[in-house]
């Protein structure tokens, strides 16, 4: 699948949304003013490059989602973007699972694995930079895991994030890391996100307890980082080659 040059607004769910497919490219996109600007939902070898995402509640999301008929999301790539301004309010219907992104979110990596986000600028996201975060709900599917797992923040350009987040006790958070949060938040399940240093390992985890326990039972607290290498699969994602070469002619 390729998704190339195309220009959405206004979509109280994902303005640019792939779900439950493989070999995916999405490039050279404006999304702008939805709730989600481009979403990859429950998809593997997905590549996400050179779209800006702006005025969006949440710019570039990657989801896994229980109860769907394809399952397993994982090895997607997102580099080379612009994911800058997202500070629409979610206007998205009550119940719809985009409806729980705070306004102000850059980058959601949300129950997936072996998820590379790199070489982006990422800017004026008033909640943070990079949301690495579990599954929020009850679930009953057997075949899920709920957690993210393997996601890999390298070499983004990282402006003025974090700044008036959308979270319950914002101005006492806002105090204790000095007037806006590190770039990268965690909720503390699963697999912590590595970095590749500098301002992509500055972080803070909401050291949840367990998945489903809500923002309640959060207990914030700073965390760097480690620095491991990638672990992208081998086999580049993208969308296949002779797709390309179809559309070049």
């Amino acid at each position: 699948m390729l998704i190339d040059g195309c220009k959405v607004s206004g979509a109280s769910d994902a303005g640019i949304y792939v779900g439950q497919s493989k070999d995916i490219t999405v490039r050279y996109s404006l999304a702008e003013y939805n709730v989600a600007g481009i979403e990859i939902e429950n998809s593997r070898n997905a590549l996400v490059t050179g779209n800006l995402a702006t005025r969006n509640t949440g710019g570039i999301l990657v989801f896994d989602l229980p109860n769907l008929p394809v399952m397993g999301g994982g090895n997607v790539v997102v580099t080379d973007n612009m994911v800058v301004d997202n500070d629409t309010p979610n206007f998205a219907p009550k119940g719809n699972i985009v409806a729980g992104v705070m306004r102000g979110t850059g980058i959601m990596v949300m129950a997936n694995e072996r998820v590379v986000v790199s070489q982006n600028r990422i800017d004026q996201n008033p909640t943070t930079a990079v949301m690495v975060v579990s599954y929020p709900n009850k679930f009953e599917d057997a075949r899920y895991n709920p957690a993210p797992r393997q996601v890999f923040i390298a070499g983004n350009k990282l402006g003025r994030n974090g700044y008036a987040p959308q979270l319950e006790g914002a101005a006492q958070l806002l105090a204790a890391f000095g007037g806006s949060l590190p770039p990268v938040l965690w909720d503390g399940l699963g697999e912590a996100p590595v970095a590749d240093g500098g301002d992509n390992a500055k972080a803070w985890t909401l050291n949840l307890p367990a998945q489903g326990a809500g923002l309640a039972a959060a207990k914030p607290a700073p965390l760097r980082l480690s620095m491991p290498a990638p672990t992208i699969a081998s086999s580049m994602p993208g969308a296949p080659a002779a797709l390309e070469a179809r559309i070049a002619r």
